[in-house]
């Protein structure tokens, strides 16, 4: 019996990531009937059924598991050495476009610089995506990688370096009772409204920004939603509610009417790198390994 085409393969794999088979054809820009067509043709060389389809749902069998699970990290290897042999024959070259959320920040800025560098031939281009929609632009293709704040909880982006870990601290009105304290427990969060964040956000990333209950379970109070940083320090100076911010953050934003609290009790504030994975390129491969290099030398 002959090998698999790698035809067959692709259009396996977009089956398996999808369920779908009007959406894994429109990955692979081939019709659904060819995408039947070509599982058909694997499905006879493997010799058994690797996926049940019904009129309601799209699964993998027992033996689509398997074959999925040994066949992803192999296909991905190649097709990440084929790209990256391309890309050294011809250089890496071209634009990359990074959005960044919030501060260009020290590491960011040094990562870039690393970036171009060691990459002559490319250009970097640096873009403010807003904080009210984290993911979209990595999602629309209007930039190649974006530095977010985690939490990133998204299949289909692939999660860069992780780095830039800072203790969080509330941002109030300096007229708010906290601002003459010199730091703050979680629990105290109870006590005042957070300003949180409107848009096409996540609602999981969202509530990470502005947790409605303390880690002891007490309820907090929501304040209003922002789409930008500007406009939550704005509400924060007009005595709406407070703003939970990173160090880093805090620092770039400082405001004689804005009083910045450490806060306790919980988990430090992260960024991240993220891009699509289905439009990883050596380009955004090569950023992550500046990335990488740069906080692990930063600590």
């Amino acid at each position: 019996m002959s090998n698999p085409e790698i035809r067959e393969l692709e259009a396996f794999l977009a089956l398996a990531d999808e369920l779908h088979f009007g959406r894994a054809g429109e990955r692979l820009y081939l019709s659904q009937s060819r995408i039947s067509q070509l599982l058909r043709a694997l499905e006879s060389r493997i010799g058994g059924r690797l996926v049940d389809r019904t009129s309601r749902r799209v699964r993998l069998t027992p033996l689509g598991e398997r074959l999925h699970a040994g066949l992803r990290p192999a296909f991905d290897a190649i097709v990440e050495t084929i790209d990256e042999v391309r890309e050294a024959a011809r250089g890496v070259g071209g634009v990359l476009r990074i959005g960044f959320q919030g501060s260009a920040n020290d590491p960011f800025m040094r990562a870039v610089t690393a970036f171009r560098d060691g990459h002559p031939d490319c250009a970097a281009e640096i873009v403010e995506i807003p904080l009210s929609d984290p993911f979209g632009a990595v999602h629309r293709g209007e930039v190649d990688a974006a530095v977010v704040l985690m939490p990133v909880r998204d299949d289909a982006l692939v999660l860069g370096p992780v780095f830039s870990a800072r203790p969080l601290a509330l941002a109030v009105s300096d007229r708010h009772p906290y601002a003459r304290r010199p730091g703050i427990d979680a629990e105290d969060l109870a006590g005042c409204p957070l300003i949180g964040v409107s848009g096409t956000a996540p609602e999981y990333w969202r509530l990470a920004q502005a947790p409605v209950v303390t880690p002891g379970g007490r309820a907090i109070p929501a304040g209003p939603a922002v789409g930008s940083l500007q406009e939550g320090l704005a509400l924060v100076r007009a005595g709406r509610g407070g703003m939970l911010l990173c160090d880093p953050t805090a620092d770039y934003y400082g405001s004689h009417a804005v009083t910045f609290v450490p806060v306790t009790g919980l988990p430090e504030s992260s960024l991240a790198l993220v891009w699509h994975r289905n439009h990883e390129t050596a380009r955004t491969r090569g950023f992550a390994r500046a990335l990488a290099d740069v906080a692990e030398a930063t600590g």
